[in-house]
């Protein structure tokens, strides 16, 4: 790893053709194949050898190859239509697929086998013999030489989902073409075959709609943009904007069908319209004036869902979509559509009278179902996220449950084809490292190891519903990614890991040797020029109970050869500041600091974890009901582990419920003089966090029958509100805690009628 993780490019090596000196590299394959077996002979690639590929398909997968290959060599292979000798063969179509395949028959299917005298790469399909020349890849020496020896292997292997997908949002900040290439390239290396293309929003639109040229004049550009975190509220003051023409849209599409990625676009409606509200105002509720959205979030102007005129133009540039995306599926968003605008537009009443509709949800299915109709007709299918399920789902739709894995399940025992893509699990806009110098992300905590845990069939299935989650996909919003090199940070390596999830067997997955394999695997980033995120291997903390009544910290990093040092006086820790040995007890209200080294250099982020003592620190605390899954530190163990969740949300510690209230009871161990309680809890109205409406402290000898010692109603601020209050005379071993959550978002608040989040972190007892 030492090497690898120095440099994480070429080495020199053989630059002539002899065998005695041309590289080999070890067998290291993402993702991990279904079968793989080591066989002793391996194969002499050198200038002498030709590529055999016989079919048009197959003959393109060849060129890619010589690509790759001139990269390293500097030469490219000379492809001809037959032979065997000294050579590397792509042969597609299920007659080549031997008949021990696990899933006969199976899209994408290829077996790979490496012998002395030559290379032959099968596929059940075109696409399965360019998925087993990705692999072919992974077998190539990244060593600058004239020849290589290929190790010896024999592979089969087979998706385990259909559907395995990248989202890129360009509404927010918009890529050139050459980025949009390079992360197909990216997918495609890694065996995805979905590119969610999200095209239009509120903050712009991004592709050209020739009967609509004001979408390309006006909706395609904004008069600024958010500095900072939205809850800062600053603006740049800059124009901005972009967009695709539709020759560039072509050649992507075309691009990336050479790669077998479909490319599905997303154009947003009933929501997310406002760029296209700016200009066409017509097709809102109240006719505008509108303006093409500055700040990040959801606005309340929609589509009027009770004009004629709104259905005539999204078909119209529907019919302009169909034209560009020959995919089966078009994305129509479906997500976040206030209901504001239709409880008081005349026309929108008009529509739910006349089509007999009990309620603005139901107005919405209304307007999903007329527009899925509509491109039925054309020989298409909708995918809409999870909020199309509301008010009675369109027929044919796929869903995307976005919002946890609720929609998903919900949309299955409908008996509905799923795409999964849980925020908590798939989300790559979230932060990945609690490190101090992160750049900045709307929040979340997502690290290359949550991602690799993610299982998408829910045990709440049936087998026959379960096969009716067709995969699931990785979602990058763009808000606060200005810049490709800032999304290439924030999607790899968490792509890779979601890569193995949605091809590799499920009995098969294993964390840590995926680790080692990413360290080889690493070196493929670099020679592509990826900016990708090392904190992978960086120093990791983990804070636990002690056992006795105490907490404790952990270090670990996968770093092979790597020192952790750490400090506890708030110093930064060196190579030469105490060696980590075993778990560190916290004793004290203070900081622990660790960082990994190498050959006296620090690598990645250094672990900083600050700690405030009481008395429930370590203690045993209970919850009456479980937090939502996006917001679930992993144990009711984060409300006392001495640590204050951070304003950003992003690390891991604070306890989120959807509408629902918080009970928690923390046991003291023994009868324990109480002076002091409190809890921290947020408030960002503008994102659906609203602190509690009442926060009660109540106290009990045996945990059967309490008293009430404080209650607080009033919580003003923004940010992290700190609750706490001195009570007398109180003896007790059980505290209870109960934070009622504010309800619904009320009418003209972000989010109205929507559940709102309540967040609490730290328990302080003292």
């Amino acid at each position: 790893m030492a090497a690898c993780c120095a440099a994480l490019g070429f080495a020199s090596c053989s630059q002539t053709g002899d065998a005695s000196t041309a590289p080999k590299a070890k067998v290291s394959i993402i993702p991990l194949p279904v079968r793989l077996t080591e066989v002793a002979d391996s194969f002499l690639l050198d200038k002498q050898t030709v590529l055999v590929a016989a079919s048009p398909e197959d003959r393109q997968t060849a060129a890619l190859f010589n690509t790759f290959l001139k990269e390293l060599s500097g030469y490219e292979l000379k492809v001809q239509d037959s032979g065997t000798q000294n050579a590397i063969v792509f042969k597609s179509g299920p007659e080549e697929l031997p008949g021990n395949m696990l899933t006969p028959g199976l899209k994408e299917t290829y077996a790979l086998k490496v012998g002395k005298d030559n290379i032959i790469v099968r596929g059940d399909d075109a696409a399965g013999t360019f998925y087993g020349m990705q692999t072919l890849i992974q077998l190539v020496p990244l060593q600058k030489a004239k020849a290589f020896w290929i190790a010896g292997v024999d592979i089969y292997d087979q998706p385990r989902f259909p559907y395995r997908g990248l989202h890129l949002d360009v509404g927010r900040h918009f890529f050139p073409v050459e980025f949009v290439k390079k992360y197909i390239d990216l997918m495609a290396m890694h065996k995805m075959n979905t590119f969610h293309w999200h095209l239009t929003d509120d903050q712009g639109w991004r592709i050209e709609i020739k009967k609509y040229p004001r979408l390309q004049e006006i909706a395609s550009r904004r008069k600024e943009t958010m500095m900072g975190h939205y809850n800062d509220q600053k603006y740049d003051g800059k124009p901005y904007g972009g967009f695709y023409t539709q020759e560039q849209i072509r050649d992507v599409v075309k691009y990336a069908a050479e790669r077998y990625v479909t490319v599905i676009p997303e154009i947003e409606m009933p929501g997310h319209a406002l760029a296209a509200l700016t200009a066409y105002p017509h097709l809102g509720c109240t006719g505008g004036p509108y303006e093409v959205g500055t700040r990040w979030g959801v606005y309340d102007d929609v589509y009027c869902a009770g004009n004629d005129s709104v259905f005539t133009f999204n078909q119209d540039v529907l019919d302009e979509v169909m034209l560009l995306f020959p995919s089966k599926y078009i994305h129509i968003g479906g997500d976040e559509s206030p209901k504001v605008r239709w409880e008081k537009c005349p026309k929108c009443q008009k529509r739910m009278k006349d089509e007999g509709l009990k309620d603005e949800h139901a107005l919405q299915s209304y307007f999903i179902q007329r527009i899925e109709k509509y491109l039925n007709s054309k020989g298409r299918q909708i995918i809409g996220w999870d909020e199309i399920l509301e008010g009675g789902l369109a027929p044919n739709a796929t869903v995307m449950s976005w919002r946890g894995i609720e929609g998903g399940i919900a949309a299955a025992k409908q008996h509905h084809d799923v795409i999964m893509t849980p925020g908590n699990y798939c989300y790559l806009d979230h932060y990945q490292s609690q490190g101090k110098n992160e750049p900045l992300a709307i929040g979340g905590f997502t690290p290359v190891s949550e991602v690799y845990s993610y299982e998408p069939v829910p045990d709440e299935l049936s087998r026959e519903e379960a096969r009716l989650i067709r995969g699931a996909q990785g979602n990058v919003w763009t808000e606060y990614m200005k810049n490709s090199e800032h999304v290439e940070y924030m999607v790899y390596p968490r792509a890779i890991a979601l890569a193995e999830v949605l091809w590799t067997p499920k009995e098969k997955k294993n964390y840590d040797n995926f680790l080692e394999r990413l360290k080889t695997h690493l070196p493929l980033l670099a020679m592509k020029g990826v900016n990708y995120a090392k904190h992978v291997f960086e120093v990791r903390g983990v804070v636990e109970s002690d056992g006795k009544g105490g907490v404790q910290v952990k270090l670990d990093s996968k770093l092979d050869g790597g020192k952790i040092t750490f400090t506890l006086d708030s110093s930064g820790p060196t190579a030469a500041s105490a060696a980590y040995t075993a778990p560190i007890p916290v004793q004290q209200t203070g900081v622990v600091r660790a960082a990994v080294f190498q050959d006296g250099k620090q690598y990645g982020n250094e672990f900083y974890q600050a700690f405030v003592l009481h008395k429930a620190v370590g203690k045993n605390v209970t919850l009456a009901k479980p937090p939502h899954q996006s917001y679930n530190p992993g144990s009711a163990f984060a409300l006392v582990n001495g640590i204050e969740g951070v304003k950003a949300y992003n690390d891991n510690q604070w306890t989120g419920y959807s509408g629902d209230n918080l009970e928690a009871v923390v046991d003291l161990g023994d009868s324990t003089e109480i002076k002091q309680v409190g809890l921290n809890t947020l408030s960002f109205k503008d994102q659906w966090i609203y602190p509690p409406k009442q926060v009660t402290f109540l106290v009990s000898a045996d945990g059967k029958n309490y008293k009430e010692v404080y209650k607080e109603t009033t919580f003003d601020g923004n940010g992290i509100i700190k609750l706490r209050h001195a009570v007398t005379d109180v003896k007790a071993r059980y505290v209870k805690v109960i934070a009622l959550n504010a309800g619904k978002i009320p009418t003209g608040a972000q989010g109205a009628g929507n559940p709102a989040w309540l967040f609490v972190d730290e328990i302080i007892i003292n």
